[in-house]
């Protein structure tokens, strides 16, 4: 069987998620969309086969529609999500859920009580170097686990002029944190479990938007790590994680390069992995969640905790001062 799903929002990322799967995956196809400027999407959704509606109301009321993939402004999303729910529709939103972890408590159970599937679109999760970082950092190769240190950046904050909703404060909230940082966050998640507290700070040194470049942060885990991370939106582009333990330490350098080296060894060994679609990936996981043969592999519960440490990184940089998720 194959998703009959809609989209909302045809920017540049939601062309990745159609481009990804159309007329390619057997799981998952679009067949209507909307979108805030339908005038600059018509003849791409005319080439995508994709039918071009007024509003996401138009796509809720499709009874041939079974899902609905959410690539809009983040303010948006929790009502979105709702209304979704509300409507019968399965739901795949992209990150950041919600701006808050009320509102994303309420999507999910907004999403529970319809019998729903909500997924978060979170690519990296589906990375194979990330599932053997994951794997090396839980099932004690490294030993104790005692500290990460982890950074992604990209020049993303020169790709939108100062008209854009991503320039704004209110729809990027500490900086690089919810087009950047809320990735490694999550990733952060997966493999040490709950944060506890956090402290964060955000810069503005190039932008010329009111949206800063530079953010930085320590995180308590639940477990007693503490770690560090920084999400910058002006340099080149880097994804780097890097987990210490009493063996040795294990470091991503970049998607697909995974590094190790433990107290025994000589020299350190390196794997590049081969480049994975991780949007075809996560939309095919979401289709597969939906026909109930699997679940989808972001928990719910992991995923409003992301949105609570995003929120207790808004209140610490706002307050300069330890806040607790």
């Amino acid at each position: 069987m194959t998703l009959n799903a809609g989209i909302a929002g045809l920017g540049r990322w939601g062309q990745v998620l159609v481009n990804s799967v159309q007329d390619k995956s057997q799981a998952i196809r679009f067949t209507v969309g909307c979108t805030g400027r339908k005038d600059r999407v018509q003849d791409y959704c005319a080439k995508k086969g994709i039918d071009l509606r007024d509003g996401l109301d138009d796509l809720l009321v499709d009874d041939d529609l079974e899902a609905v993939i959410l690539a809009t402004p983040h303010s948006l999303h929790a009502k979105q999500i709702i209304a979704c729910a509300e409507a019968g529709k399965h739901v795949f939103v992209e990150k950041p859920m919600t701006l808050t972890a009320a509102s994303a408590e309420a999507a999910i159970a907004a999403c529970s009580k319809a019998d729903v599937v909500c997924a978060l679109g979170h690519n990296r999760r589906f990375l194979p170097a990330m599932a053997r970082f994951r794997e090396m950092a839980g099932n004690g190769e490294l030993g104790k686990l005692v500290h990460v240190e982890s950074n992604i950046s990209m020049p993303s904050g020169y790709r939108h002029d100062a008209e854009h909703w991503r320039t704004t404060s209110t729809e990027s909230p500490a900086g690089g944190m919810t087009p950047l940082g809320i990735h490694m966050v999550d990733a952060l998640i997966s493999f040490l479990g709950p944060i506890v507290s956090v402290r964060a700070t955000s810069e503005r040194h190039i932008l010329k938007t009111e949206v800063d470049d530079t953010t930085f942060m320590s995180f308590r885990f639940a477990n007693g790590i503490a770690g560090t991370m920084s999400a910058i939106s002006v340099t080149a582009p880097v994804w780097r994680i890097q987990v210490f333990g009493g063996n040795g330490w294990a470091e991503m350098r970049s998607c697909e390069r995974l590094a190790w080296r433990m107290n025994a060894d000589a020299e350190e060994t390196v794997i590049d992995f081969e480049p994975v679609d991780t949007p075809r990936l996560e939309l095919e996981a979401f289709a597969k969640a939906t026909a109930g043969s699997t679940t989808y592999p972001l928990p719910t519960g992991e995923a409003v905790h992301g949105i609570a440490v995003l929120e207790a990184i808004i209140h610490s940089c706002e307050r300069g001062e330890v806040v607790s998720v």
